[in-house]
């Protein structure tokens, strides 16, 4: 009667080790990228709010991924890596078609930030596609 629960702890083992790696990818994503995101979402930036979304949903999709295609935690660390590394290179081609980028953050351009966004979001289901082997 209770034997769909014996699956229990391998959810919370994926969906665990899902939620810590994007906590981690997102911390360092905000460490190392030149604006402050936080701050400014505090201060009312929307801008700032898209972007960052658009980063955590183009994170989230190919971790997803990962989790329902991964053999083991050791593979789904790797891939969860991929997705990360797949986020800085969005990232990357955002800078190089907006050098400043940070002050358009800043200054709350909600074009560019969508812009952002789409691009993030864009690598991300791309990425979880490719994931699926």
């Amino acid at each position: 009667m209770l034997s769909y629960l014996s699956s229990l702890p391998a959810f919370l083992t994926y969906w665990g080790f899902a939620v810590l790696a994007t906590v981690a990818f997102v911390g360092i994503y905000l460490w190392i990228t030149p604006q402050t995101e936080l701050k400014l979402i505090a201060q009312g930036n929307r801008s700032a709010a898209i972007s960052l979304s658009g980063v955590i949903l183009g994170l989230v999709l190919p971790v997803a991924s990962a989790v329902a295609h991964s053999v083991s935690l050791a593979d789904l660390a790797s891939w969860s890596a991929v997705a990360f590394a797949v986020q800085l290179v969005a990232y990357a081609v955002m800078r190089l078609m907006w050098r400043d980028l940070r002050s358009q953050i800043e200054n709350d351009n909600g074009a560019v930030a969508l812009l952002a966004a789409v691009v993030s979001v864009a690598a991300g289901v791309l990425n979880a596609a490719a994931m699926t082997y």
